[in-house]
């Protein structure tokens, strides 16, 4: 899946959030791909390589993040954990 992001001079921002492009799929081989002008990957900080998490908004659109919803649930598991068990971890931890 390729999608291609061109940032245009007249953007109209998002309530709910700023728009800083316009995206299209492209098709590469079987696929279908996303392309990220360079302006939008130099403003989110990512790299060629970084993995990215879709996930779906409560309002039907779909969000894109760095950050592995499954890992910070059970980081919110672990998180749990370490406060009912404080006292006994921190004399393991002697």
């Amino acid at each position: 899946m390729e999608l291609a992001v061109s940032v245009e001079k007249k953007i109209v921002p998002d309530p709910k959030g700023q728009a800083i492009g316009v995206v299209q799929l492209k098709k590469i081989g079987n696929s279908t791909g996303v392309i990220l002008s360079k302006e939008i990957v130099t403003r989110l900080n990512l790299s060629v390589g970084d993995t990215l998490y879709a996930t779906l908004t409560p309002d039907g659109g779909i969000r894109f993040t760095p950050y592995d919803p499954k890992f910070e649930k059970a980081m919110e598991v672990a998180r749990r954990g370490m406060k009912i068990y404080r006292n006994a971890l921190a004399e393991l931890a002697k």
